[in-house]
């Protein structure tokens, strides 16, 4: 494949520019700089302006660093400083719908699989768990090497809008994973550092505190309802199905979508509810983007102009 190297243009290079000292200043300013920052805009930079190529694939993929950056600017106004955590009515609601009978007492099903674990499961559920972003990313970038712009745009886009749902439902409904309720009990601790729950099992079986990395830095401990991991597939298969992608494709979709929902719960980091609310999201942000926003009169016209830049 040739490559050749174009600068864009002063007005994209102004913009792209002052994307990148803005989010640093703003970053800078209300939640502290970190290494991974200035490398996520380095990255932006060098990409954007080493070729065209490089260029449209960076912009494409802006609803992504946009996803990146609002779930970490979380950390700047919590969900718990607008509303009230809750942590005892979920977990009751949670042993209602889906309780187990055991002996003398009732379990969530999370604390029957704190109880009952195995090698294997423990294994599976940190491959499962840890595709929650590479395996979009890496749907993403097929549409897009498959020159299918159109179908590219409208998933990130909707992989986009899931989130901003999600992020909605966190703010109107701060509530407590499993694991805080089986830990620390219901009253609502909010400087609690974040949890690597059964994940745990993961990092000591293969040796490397790869889940410990991501859970330490977790911006918000109370942003459990709803389950964003439990969404993020079925944002994917509909559009692997959409494209008609070959059976392999949309089978190894299927696989991870069910045991991202399996693990969620089995490592005790969500409530079967909190899953059920993730995939009603991301129902709800494909209806919206699909049969509402793309049958308005103006956002067709952004849509349109956006797929002319990265085609």
């Amino acid at each position: 494949m040739e490559f050749k190297f174009s600068l864009p243009t002063p007005r994209e290079s102004i913009i792209a520019s002052g994307i990148a000292v803005i989010f640093l200043v703003l970053t800078t300013t209300f939640t502290g700089v970190r290494p991974e920052h200035f490398i996520l805009m380095i990255l932006f930079l060098l990409f954007f302006f080493i070729g065209e190529k490089p260029r449209k694939l960076t912009v494409g993929l802006l609803p992504f660093l946009i996803f990146g950056i609002s779930y970490d600017w979380m950390r700047i106004y919590p969900n718990y400083m607008v509303n009230p955590v809750d942590v005892e009515n979920l977990y009751n609601l949670e042993k209602m719908l889906f309780g187990i009978k055991m002996a003398e007492t009732v379990l969530i099903p999370c604390e029957y699989f704190a109880e009952h674990h195995s090698v294997v499961a423990d294994f599976l559920s940190g491959v499962f768990y840890f595709g929650w972003v590479p395996v979009p990313v890496l749907f993403a970038l097929y549409l897009y090497t498959k020159k299918d712009r159109d179908m590219f745009l409208r998933f990130s886009l909707v992989f986009l809008l899931v989130n901003f749902i999600g992020f909605t439902g966190y703010y109107i409904y701060p509530a407590a994973p499993p694991w805080y309720a089986m830990n620390y009990g219901f009253e609502a601790v909010l400087n609690t550092p974040g949890n690597m729950a059964g994940l745990a099992r993961f990092d000591e079986l293969i040796g490397f505190p790869l889940f410990n990395s991501i859970y330490g830095r977790n911006a918000n401990v109370f942003a459990a309802v709803p389950s964003l991991h439990s969404a993020y597939l079925v944002v994917v298969l509909f559009y692997a199905l959409k494209k008609k992608c070959n059976l392999y494709i949309v089978a190894t979709v299927i696989v991870f979508m069910l045991g991202i929902w399996f693990t969620a719960v089995y490592t005790s980091h969500h409530y079967v509810v909190d899953v059920l609310l993730g995939i009603f999201c991301a129902l709800l942000g494909f209806g919206l983007f699909e049969f509402v926003f793309m049958c308005t009169r103006r956002f067709p016209a952004f849509f349109n102009k956006y797929l002319d830049y990265i085609s």
